[in-house]
């Protein structure tokens, strides 16, 4: 089955900087418990609040994710004030899903990685029988995630994960938002399995329906370490096309986890 011009103009705007989330004006119009609400460092001392240039140097950067090229994120990071739900309670959830840390970090910083690219298989590049297309999607099947890393003073990590996990559950019914005018609308919002790394952390999944070519998925996670929040939003778009389920990048989730230990 053919995809309409619009999706594929719209996998191209995803993958330059996950304009991201609203997959949004390029389309027409089983959750698990994360314990996100869990807090194994409840009775620690307070942790230090990070600087940019400490947070610039916990990154992830080129060597840290095998199979996988990291660098500035493409047309950089929105910023907060264009990013917003109809519903403001949801913004969290939308703002997490274009690399923006939620509430008011003291510090932040971010980087894409993406995942090399597959060989194609000899032969996919006939026009017969839709191989050209399967080829097409084939190509664009890798893993595009952004990470930021944002630091807080007091409280502010902690609430700052609770209005997400908050937003996650208020908004599971769908919502519409907007990114520097582009209008787009999610019709459902899910709780998933998280990682596990962290002090407390939520995953989560949002679905675009883009008419004919159904539902488009995208997967975030926000982690906290101590008084920094790790946002990580992951976009495939091949997987996308080809309706195959994907999640939050875990290699890259993992090298970030250890830097931050």
């Amino acid at each position: 089955m053919k995809r309409s011009s619009g999706v594929r103009l719209c996998a191209t705007a995803a993958v330059s900087a996950l304009s991201l989330a609203l997959i949004t004006g390029c389309g027409n119009g089983d959750s698990k418990d994360s314990g996100a609400t869990s807090d194994k460092d409840a009775a620690k001392p307070a942790a230090k609040t990070l600087s940019a240039a400490e947070l610039k140097k916990l990154i992830i950067t080129q060597g840290d994710v095998p199979g996988q090229k990291v660098g500035a994120v493409e047309g950089g990071v929105p910023d907060a004030s264009k990013v917003k739900a109809d519903d403001a309670q949801c913004d969290p959830v939308l703002r997490a899903f274009t690399g923006i840390a939620p509430g008011s970090p003291a510090a932040n910083t971010s980087k894409m990685a993406t995942e090399n690219k597959k060989t194609p298989k000899p032969g996919t590049t006939s026009l017969e029988d839709g191989k050209f297309e399967d080829a097409i999607n084939e190509s664009m099947n890798l893993d595009v995630t952004v990470v930021t890393l944002a630091s807080y003073d007091g409280d502010g990590a902690e609430q700052g994960l609770k209005s997400v996990s908050d937003a996650v559950k208020a908004c599971a019914g769908g919502f519409s938002g907007e990114q520097d005018g582009e209008k787009g609308k999610f019709t459902k919002v899910s709780e998933e399995k998280s990682s596990g790394t962290g002090d407390a952390s939520v995953a989560f999944t949002a679905v675009n329906d883009a008419g004919k070519d159904g539902s488009l998925p995208l997967h975030a996670e926000v982690v906290r370490h101590g008084n920094t929040l790790a946002v990580y939003t992951t976009i495939n778009i091949g997987a996308m096309m080809s309706k195959k389920a994907y999640t939050v990048s875990a290699p890259v989730v993992k090298a970030q986890a250890a830097k931050l230990k």
